[in-house]
């Protein structure tokens, strides 16, 4: 049976395309992933510090580093994966991230855990939403915007479980033992999960679109495209400062750590509700209207958080709120190729709109850990992560596609 896509290419569908044990394979990985790789550093990181006596800006940038890496090979990671499918690609690593996780854990000096965290960014690289969402517009074409969802619906929840179950284990355990503790889960669920679910036979390219008949060189190289990685990247700046600045910042208003994970952790289930809304969204509005309220919406939620000390569970509900508007960001992000340019050169196009974004998340943690105190502290870097924001605001609306297509209101998922 086929279908028209939302670009009026013929997809097949059928149980060959759409293996059953993908979608929640990918769930369970994408939220184990993240929560080990990603969210359990800022939880880790003061205790890392203090035992050590590394320089907090030592260990960010390791951090950093690892995002960078992960920036630029996840070009090639999508290049592959639209030639060959993704389980060779996730298998390897979740292989690759189990070994990085131990070594940050055992490392016995700066240079080993910097090491630690380059392996981790060819880990986030081959494990992350980027190739999840290549598989999955792949094999779920035209549904895709529904799979999507559900997989970064999960994926909000690796924060709302890691960040507390992290700071639990540290209440009880060495930050090295809470590591390798770690680093055992994400072995046990993502490794197997990998290797078997996704097996299933790799789906051909649809046809590309009539007005989408460019290679991918030239929409790379097309003013819309850059118009809209810049708007990303300066808006993936703010968001992944404001993840990583959020413990720091509850710290400075006096609150404790375990307040502070817990506030992140909410965040994350904030994620989880807003992606609920991305589907209604996507029927409801033209892509640029979208993609330039979401933005905004980014930044006045960061401006609230910089003014607003208190009460603690008015902060909490800001950071659920912030974590809204991340969730929507991530399926802006995922669609953004697609409801462009059509999902023939998915792969590499999301790679390559991926690497500012991604290095731009890599510098916002070290960025923000360096600028806060000249800032005058945590308050007042959000107030310019605001500002930046507003431009990322502005920046979107010059990305309006000229290729033809009516950049106007995307179709229902599955239209």
């Amino acid at each position: 049976m086929t279908y028209l896509d939302a670009h009026g290419a013929t997809t097949g569908t059928g149980d060959r395309s759409r293996p059953r044990a993908v979608l929640p394979a990918l769930c369970a990985t994408q939220i184990t992933s993240w929560g080990i790789v990603y969210y359990a550093f800022p939880v880790l990181n003061p205790a890392v510090t203090a035992d050590t006596g590394w320089p907090t800006g030592a260990t960010t940038a390791a951090f950093s580093a690892a995002l960078l890496i992960s920036a630029f090979a996840g070009i090639r990671v999508g290049s592959i994966i639209d030639h060959r499918g993704p389980r060779t690609v996730m298998t390897a690593g979740s292989v690759l991230g189990t070994a990085s996780i131990l070594i940050i854990a055992g490392a016995p000096n700066l240079p080993v855990f910097f090491a630690g965290w380059l392996l981790a960014g060819l880990a986030m690289a081959a494990t992350f939403y980027q190739p999840a969402f290549a598989a999955l517009t792949r094999w779920w074409a035209p549904d895709h915007v529904r799979a999507l969802t559900v997989v970064t619906l999960a994926g909000g929840l690796a924060s709302t479980l890691f960040a507390p179950l992290t700071a639990v284990l540290a209440d009880h355990l060495t930050w090295r033992a809470t590591y390798t503790v770690l680093a055992l889960v994400l072995a046990t669920v993502t490794v197997p999960a990998h290797a078997l679910a996704l097996k299933a036979p790799w789906p051909k390219a649809p046809p590309a679109p009539a007005h989408a008949g460019d290679s991918a060189a030239t929409v790379v190289r097309s003013r819309p495209f850059w118009m809209l990685a810049t708007a990303l990247t300066l808006s993936a700046f703010t968001v992944y400062a404001v993840v990583v600045a959020l413990v720091p910042l509850l710290l400075e208003r006096g609150y404790s750590t375990s307040q502070a994970a817990w506030a992140l952790g909410l965040g994350g289930a904030g994620q989880t509700l807003g992606r609920t809304l991305y589907a209604t969204l996507a029927r409801h509005t033209r892509v640029i209207a979208r993609t330039t309220t979401l933005i905004a919406l980014g930044g006045v939620t960061t401006a609230a958080l910089a003014f607003t000390p208190g009460p603690y569970a008015l902060l909490v509900a800001l950071s659920v709120a912030a974590g809204m508007v991340r969730g929507n960001l991530t399926l802006l992000q995922a669609t953004a190729i697609t409801d462009r340019w059509g999902t023939t050169h998915y792969g590499r196009l999301s790679g390559l709109l991926a690497a500012p974004t991604t290095t731009a998340s890599a510098i916002a943690p070290l960025a923000g850990a360096v600028i806060a105190a000249p800032l005058g502290g945590y308050p007042q870097l959000f107030i310019a992560l605001a500002a930046i924001s507003a431009a990322a605001c502005l920046t979107a609306l010059r990305s309006a596609s000229t290729s033809g297509r009516r950049p106007g209101l995307q179709g229902p998922p599955g239209e």
